[in-house]
């Protein structure tokens, strides 16, 4: 009759949940949380890092040539940003009206360029790197020139396109 009286305490002969013949030890118990603590921690660690360094399945538009913007938009010796595709592009029109299309990404940390009129230079305030109005490196650490587009003028639009 005593193994009546166990039937109540863990480790017992009552239906507690646990294998025949191994008792419910808070040891066990605790050993089991701490295992699923560890299994979550690495599954949330697991999953972002995955998607980080795995690529989407959606692949990035090929644009071989965009609208920047009619030509009255454009003052002389300006610069102004487009969207080439996904990426940034950048028309400049020189003061002898002439239109310049460039990357707007610089070569150096991908940061974007701008178009500084008085200086009649391209610049990318990230580490002062300089190009020149042929997309040309001239200064700061920009490791390469600009991947440079045709721009040309049809009626009152630009139309910049990559390639020559």
């Amino acid at each position: 009759m005593a193994e009546d009286g166990d039937a109540g305490r863990p480790g017992g002969a009552g239906d507690s949940g646990c294998p025949p013949g191994e008792g419910c030890t808070r040891r066990r118990i605790l050993n089991a949380f701490l295992a699923s603590g560890a299994v979550a921690t690495g599954g949330a660690v697991a999953y972002p890092l995955a998607r980080f360094l795995l690529p989407p399945d959606v692949a990035e538009a090929a644009v071989a040539s965009v609208t920047a913007g009619k030509v009255a938009d454009f003052p002389v010796n300006s610069g102004r940003i487009f969207k080439m595709g996904s990426r940034p592009g950048i028309l400049v029109r020189l003061p002898n009206g002439e239109f310049r299309a460039f990357s707007a990404v610089c070569t150096h940390l991908s940061c974007r360029v701008q178009y500084k009129p008085d200086a009649k230079l391209l610049w990318c305030a990230c580490h002062n790197g300089t190009f020149d109005l042929t997309g040309r490196n001239i200064a700061g650490p920009p490791p390469r020139p600009l991947e440079t587009f045709t721009a040309n003028v049809r009626g009152d639009e630009v139309i910049v396109s990559k390639g020559s």
